[in-house]
């Protein structure tokens, strides 16, 4: 399969996430519990967006 894979901004990131807000998404990353970031030369977070589908799968609750 060749499916592109994006690299997101935080702000693309919390618009998929339903617009959680940047603060909660910078406290969930000091617990070590948001998706796996890329820090980019000039300081700026980035999420591949296979990152945050397998991270969204792993919050998946058993019913």
């Amino acid at each position: 399969m060749s499916q592109r894979d994006d690299l997101l901004t935080v702000n693309q990131v919390l618009q998929e996430l339903g617009g959680v807000s940047r603060r909660t998404f910078y406290r969930w990353r000091e617990l070590g519990r948001a998706p796996i970031c890329v820090r980019l030369p000039n300081a700026e977070l980035r999420v591949w967006r296979s990152d945050l589908l397998a991270w969204l799968d792993s919050q998946r609750e058993a019913v």
